[in-house]
């Protein structure tokens, strides 16, 4: 699989793990140099707390566009530290 944004692959792996429609990538498949800390944080009831990334092209940026659960609750242990996307960005084999 690969997350796609602005020409740019931001992240490609054979090991992803799909969670309510969303592909996970491990971390080690992350392009870091794409990916911008943010501050915004979301709570999900079985998963956890999410941290964001704000990712970054060319200039161009799209604001908490990945999301991770840097620790999660038990359910969701197969994909602690792993990162989804949204907005825009497209995620293909």
């Amino acid at each position: 699989m690969k997350a796609i944004w602005n020409g740019q692959v931001l992240a490609e792996s054979d090991e992803t793990r799909v969670v309510e429609n969303n592909h996970y990538f491990p971390p080690s498949a992350i392009r870091k140099a794409f990916f911008k800390e943010s501050g915004t944080h979301t709570t999900c009831p079985w998963k956890g707390e999410a941290s964001y990334y704000t990712i970054e092209v060319d200039g161009k940026q799209n604001k908490d566009a990945a999301w991770y659960y840097p620790q999660t609750k038990a359910l969701a242990k197969d994909i602690e530290g792993y990162v989804a996307f949204w907005k825009g960005i497209e995620v293909k084999k």
